[in-house]
């Protein structure tokens, strides 16, 4: 059931308010529902730390019963292992948040990533993936930032590159910091590996012929080599010396679509060789920047694959090409 507000309001929610509080200032609404009391918790005091008001708290399950959308500016929604009914559930918020224009942030767990992307195909919203509390904090802050107004679409392409890799700095700061608590506790850190050509796609033809044949790819078995050898480099230097998603999954893409291969959101996360919440950030903006497409399975309208677009696919034959002069040379 969801936490209990104040008892002159309805169950879940607080009594209507202006959108500006008494001292002008813009507030922005936000609903939580997560199942962990403890992180419900402690979302919502680190929400109402950060300025928002806090108008509905509850489990993934009460989400659920709710059978309508939440209306607040911001839905955060914890959806670690999703049923058929929270998977409705996401869906129809989903569509209420592209409808209204709304921040929407869900997190979920990497085994669950598929069917979870799958809902959310309308709202471009903020996934997190086995979220630590810096995660939480930093897409709390950036729906804040954005929620009412356009800049997304305002800022500078640089600005936003820039704002992309400032975001992973902080993650992968959070990240070690998190590690070294573990370490000195006596436990060792989860983290999202990728083992030799594990994100290879589904050995299904997906794309029309025509499609496939339109940009001259080098080999796949050349991208998988150059893949490998990129991967190697974290067992000498360490997994953050050279993280680079934005590449790693163009080559898995460039690879895939030679292979005639289809590639799931959580493969190409896997690709990315970069936590999962951090590769789903730079695919939303690879995709933003129209280099990635997203792709629903006509089998399955739950599923939903990643590929290159044909400026992308003919961006990487163009850079092979310049190349391919030079065998010896290291992408």
């Amino acid at each position: 059931m969801p936490d209990s507000p104040p008892a002159s309001a309805p169950a879940g929610s607080e009594p209507p308010r202006p959108p500006y509080a008494a001292d002008g200032a813009a507030t922005v609404t936000l609903a939580v529902y997560i199942d962990r009391p403890h992180l419900r918790q402690q979302v919502r005091e680190d929400a109402l730390a950060s300025g928002y008001r806090v108008v509905e708290t509850g489990s993934l399950e009460a989400f659920a019963a709710k059978g309508r959308a939440s209306s607040a500016a911001v839905v955060l929604i914890d959806c670690p292992v999703p049923g058929p009914a929270s998977l409705a559930a996401l869906t129809r918020q989903d569509l209420v948040a592209h409808e209204r224009g709304t921040q929407l942030i869900v997190a979920t767990q990497l085994a669950a990533l598929d069917d979870v992307f799958g809902c959310l195909d309308l709202s471009q919203p903020q996934l997190l993936v086995d979220p630590t509390s810096a995660d939480f904090a930093l897409a709390l802050g950036r729906a804040l930032a954005l929620s009412g107004r356009e800049q997304l679409r305002e800022l500078a392409e640089a600005d936003r590159r820039l704002l992309l890799r400032l975001s992973d700095q902080v993650s992968r700061l959070a990240a070690r910091l998190d590690r070294l608590e573990e370490d000195g506790a006596g436990g060792a850190g989860d983290r999202l590996k990728a083992p030799a050509l594990a994100f290879r796609g589904a050995d299904q033809p997906w794309l029309p012929a025509g499609r496939r044949a339109a940009a001259p790819l080098p080999a796949p078995q050349r991208v998988r080599q150059i893949l490998r050898q990129r991967q190697q480099r974290a067992g000498f230097f360490g997994p953050d010396l050279f993280a680079d998603p934005a590449w790693d999954m163009l080559l898995d893409l460039t690879a895939a679509r030679g292979e005639g291969k289809r590639v799931s959101v959580t493969s190409l996360c896997i690709a990315a060789g970069v936590p999962a919440t951090t590769a789903l950030r730079w695919i939303a903006q690879m995709t933003e920047q129209g280099l990635f497409v997203r792709i629903d399975d006509p089998a399955d309208r739950r599923r939903a694959f990643i590929d290159l677009t044909d400026r992308a696919a003919g961006g990487m034959a163009a850079y092979f090409a310049a190349i391919s002069e030079d065998r010896g040379l290291v992408a």
